[in-house]
C-alpha cells in the first residue's frame, strides 16, 4: 500500500467527503451570495442616480440658457431684396425698419506695374538662334500643329522661332512670310493677299502665344510684345529687363504696407516672391498679368486705400515695374440711411460704426434701394422655452420609471431601483414645485407658466404647452415680462431652478454625494465578501486536512486488520 495518495476522497473509508466539504463550503458562502445582491441592488441605484444626473444636466443647460437672458435680446433681420444686400441684426437692436440706398459698392485699391517689364525676345531680328523652349514667352510654346491659310504648319519646342518662320513660308509656297522686330518686341506674318491664321483642328498654341489675330489684311502683327518673365526661374535669371539685385549678399529686402519681405535673388524665384507676398501680413495679392507682362498688387480689403511700397536692399520694386507703376484707386462704399446724408463704409459691409444703428450689419451687394426690417427673434425663444420643457419631462418622466412599481397578470409586483428611496422623489417634488409655482416679487403681468399656455397634470409631473397662442401672445405683447419670468436675480424661474441643480449635480452636489455614498457601499462589500471568502477557505483546509487525517487513520487500521486475518489464516492452517 505503500505510495497510495491517502489525499483521494475515501480511497481507504470508501466516503465521498471531499464533495461533502465543497457542499459545506457552499452553504458557508451563502452570506457571500446575499451580499452579491445587495451590492448588484446597490450598483444598480447608483446606475440609476447617474442617468438622473445626466438628463439633469441636460435640463441645467436648457435652464442656463434661460437664466442668462441673452436669447430674449436676439434679433432676426431680413431684406427687401436679398440681391441687393444681406444683414444681420444683434443682440439688442432696436426693432424697426430701415430704408437703405446703396449708391456705389466698394472695390479694392490695385498697384498696376508697368507694362513690358520682361525682357524682348532677342536683341536682334536674327532669330535663328532663338530655341522655342528657352524663349522669354510668357507663356510656354506646346509642339503640334497651326494653320496659316488653310496649311497646316508642324512646331517642335525644340524648334528655333526661325524655324517656324521658315516652315510658314514652306507650307504657303512663300505667300506668307514672318520676321521678327526687336524694336517693337513683336513678329509680323506679310502677305500680298489677306492673310487668315488658325483653324479648329491646331494643337498647338503658338498663333495665341504669339499674339497673332486675324485682322482681315495681308500684314498681321502681333498685338503686343512678346517678352514676358520667367516666374520659375532663380530672379537673376527671370528674363526681367531690368536685372534684380538683392544688394550681392543674398539678403535682399522690400516693404510693402510696411511689411518686410526678404528674397534671395540667386536661389528664389519669381512664384517664390509672389506666394510670400501673398501668405505675409501686407494685406495685398500679388500676381503677374502674363497679357500685360505686368505684376499687380491688389488690396484684399476694399476702399479708397493706397498700397505703400519701398525698396529696402536691393532693386526688387524697381525691376518689377512696382514702384514705377500706378495705383488704380478703390472705391468706398457710398450709401444713405432712411433718406439722410451720404454715408461711407471703407468695406461692403456697413457696421454700427458707419451706419449707427447698434448691432445692425447690412452687406451691400448691388447698387439699389433695400429695406431691411428687425424683429424680435421669437423663433427662437420660442424653442429655448419648448426645449427646457422637454429636457424637464425627461428628468420626471425617468424618475417616474425608476421610482414606480409594476404588477403583472400573476398578481406579482415588481418594484423600480429607486421604488424604495425618497431621494429620488424628492428631486421631482423640488423640481415641480420650484417651476410650477406662482413666482413673486415680479414687476411684469406674468408671474407663472400657466400665463405662457404652459400646463401640468396631477397625475404626472409633466409639463405641457397647451396653448402654444398664449406664449405667441406674450413674446409679442409682454416680451420683457416673460424675460423676468425666467431669468429675474432673485426670482426668476431659470434663477431658482439653476441655483438648485447647482447643489444638486454641481461638484459638491447632494447628488454627487449620493452617487458617492453608493460606490463606496459597494466597494465596502467587496472588502466584505472578500473577508469572508478568506474564513470560508480556511474552513475548508481545515476540514480537508481533518479528512486527510481521518483517511490515514482508516488506512492504517485496515492495514492492522489484514495482517491479523493473515495471521489467523496461519494458524488455522
Amino acid at each position: 500500500m505503500a505510495g497510495v495518495d491517502l489525499s483521494l476522497s475515501g480511497l481507504a473509508s470508501g466516503f465521498d467527503w471531499k464533495s461533502l466539504v465543497e457542499k459545506l463550503v457552499e452553504v458557508e458562502r451563502v452570506p457571500q451570495q446575499r451580499l452579491r445582491a445587495e451590492q448588484d441592488v446597490l450598483e444598480q441605484r447608483n446606475n440609476a442616480y447617474g442617468s438622473i444626473k445626466t438628463e439633469l444636466t441636460v435640463l441645467q443647460s436648457r435652464v442656463t440658457t434661460l437664466q442668462e437672458g441673452d436669447v430674449f435680446d436676439g434679433r432676426t433681420a431680413t431684406t427687401s431684396d436679398s440681391t441687393i444686400a444681406t444683414a444681420t441684426a444683434g443682440s439688442g437692436t432696436a426693432n424697426g425698419t430701415y430704408l437703405f440706398e446703396i449708391l456705389q459698392l466698394a472695390t479694392a485699391s490695385k498697384r498696376l506695374g508697368t507694362t513690358n517689364v520682361g525682357s524682348p525676345l532677342s536683341a536682334s531680328g536674327d532669330v535663328s538662334g532663338l530655341v522655342l523652349s528657352e524663349a522669354g514667352f510668357a507663356t510656354a510654346i506646346t509642339a503640334g500643329t497651326f494653320t496659316v491659310n488653310g496649311q497646316q504648319i508642324t512646331v517642335a519646342t525644340t524648334d528655333t522661332l526661325q524655324d517656324v518662320f521658315d516652315n510658314i513660308a514652306a507650307a504657303t509656297g512663300n505667300a506668307v512670310t514672318a520676321s521678327y522686330d526687336p524694336g517693337t518686341d513683336k513678329i509680323t506674318l506679310s502677305s500680298s493677299g489677306e492673310i487668315l491664321l488658325g483653324s479648329a483642328t491646331d494643337t498647338s498654341n503658338f498663333l495665341q502665344v504669339a499674339k497673332l489675330y486675324n485682322n482681315g489684311t495681308g500684314s498681321v502683327t502681333s498685338a503686343g510684345a512678346l517678352g514676358g518673365v520667367r516666374l520659375n526661374a532663380a530672379l537673376e535669371a527671370s528674363n526681367l529687363a531690368t536685372a534684380i539685385s538683392d544688394g550681392g549678399s543674398g539678403a535682399g529686402e522690400f516693404k510693402i504696407n510696411g511689411v518686410s519681405i526678404s528674397f534671395d535673388a540667386s536661389t528664389d524665384t519669381l512664384a517664390d516672391i509672389l506666394a510670400r507676398i501673398n501668405s505675409s501680413s501686407a494685406g495685398v495679392t500679388a500676381s503677374y498679368d502674363a497679357t500685360q507682362d505686368r505684376f499687380v498688387l491688389t488690396n484684399k480689403v476694399t476702399g479708397d486705400m493706397n498700397i505703400a511700397l519701398e525698396d529696402v536692399t536691393g532693386n526688387f520694386l524697381a525691376a518689377t515695374g512696382l514702384s514705377a507703376g500706378t495705383l488704380s484707386r478703390g472705391q468706398n462704399l457710398l450709401y444713405t440711411l432712411n433718406g439722410g446724408d451720404t454715408l461711407v463704409s471703407q468695406s461692403n459691409t456697413i457696421d454700427e460704426v458707419s451706419s449707427g444703428v447698434t448691432g445692425l450689419s447690412v452687406t451691400a451687394l448691388d447698387t439699389g434701394t433695400v429695406t431691411v426690417s428687425v424683429a424680435t427673434d421669437t423663433a427662437t425663444i420660442k424653442s429655448a422655452i419648448t426645449g427646457f420643457i422637454d429636457a424637464y419631462n425627461r428628468v420626471q418622466s425617468l424618475i417616474d420609471t425608476e421610482t414606480a412599481s409594476s404588477t403583472d397578470a400573476d398578481g406579482v409586483v415588481t418594484a423600480g431601483v429607486l421604488a424604495a428611496d425618497g431621494d429620488a422623489e424628492e428631486i421631482a417634488r423640488t423640481l415641480r414645485r420650484l417651476v410650477y409655482s406662482q413666482v413673486s416679487g415680479l414687476s411684469g403681468v406674468l408671474d407663472h407658466l400657466a400665463d405662457l399656455g404652459i400646463t401640468t397634470s396631477g397625475d404626472n409631473d409633466q409639463l405641457t404647452l397647451s396653448d402654444e397662442d398664449a406664449l405667441d401672445a406674450a413674446l409679442s405683447d409682454h416680451l420683457e415680462s416673460v424675460k423676468e419670468l425666467f431669468s429675474d436675480a432673485t426670482s426668476g424661474i431659470a434663477t431658482t431652478l439653476a441655483d438648485y441643480l447647482e447643489r444638486t449635480i454641481g461638484e459638491d452636489g447632494t447628488l454627487v454625494a449620493k452617487q458617492d455614498g453608493l460606490t463606496k457601499q459597494a466597494s465596502e462589500i467587496d472588502t466584505q465578501i472578500a473577508d469572508l471568502e478568506r474564513i470560508v477557505q480556511a474552513n475548508r483546509q481545515r476540514m480537508l486536512d481533518q479528512f486527510a487525517a481521518m483517511e490515514a487513520a482508516q488506512q492504517k487500521l485496515n492495514q492492522q486488520l489484514q495482517f491479523l486475518l493473515q495471521q489467523n489464516f496461519s494458524i488455522s492452517t
